[in-house]
């Protein structure tokens, strides 16, 4: 049996998105029973040069929209960056969602080799195929900042485990 690029992309997307959902919940929840302003762990950091962890969300949502539309030819949805609060991120994952749930498998399927060019910065440009692209720059990409929230959060003292990361099996 082979694995099409929509089977290896929005199931796999929607699921994390799911999963990253529920782990801002429970860092919600946290936030509530201790009585810490929200804000302190939307704008924490593990490290001083690395992006806070509403940072993180918006570039987990920017990579996936992204994929799905460069992989489906189509225009790549706008977003403001201003969310704010944790009910906010979870609406920015859940605009993501219903956008990839609006692609098709046929707009993504068969599009292994097809060119992928991308602006990276002011200056830099990055060339993949269509499954180079996913494989090794979105996914890669997309858990990275998956983790990075999760370990913004754990690291905050929120409860959470890898059963939290992976979901449901």
């Amino acid at each position: 049996m082979t694995l099409s690029m929509y089977q290896a992309s929005v199931p796999v997307f929607l699921r994390a998105f799911d999963n990253l959902s529920t782990i801002l919940d429970k860092g919600a929840a946290f936030a509530a029973a201790k009585k810490i302003e929200p804000s302190v762990l939307i704008n924490a950091r593990l490290a001083p040069d690395m992006f806070a962890l509403a940072r993180q969300i918006q570039i987990a949502s920017d990579t996936v929209k992204g994929c799905v539309a460069r992989l489906a030819g189509i225009e790549i949805p706008s977003f403001t960056d201003t969310e704010t609060t944790f009910a906010e991120l979870k609406e920015r994952l859940a605009k993501t969602a219903a956008f990839i749930k609006t692609v098709t498998a046929a707009q993504i399927d068969g599009t292994e080799g097809k060119p992928i060019t991308m602006k990276v910065g002011p200056t830099r440009e990055l060339s993949f195929t269509g499954q180079s692209y996913l494989l090794t720059f979105v996914l890669p990409n997309l858990f990275f900042h998956i983790t990075a929230t999760y370990a913004i959060l754990r690291h905050n003292g929120v409860e959470i485990g890898k059963s939290d990361y992976l979901g449901a099996v």
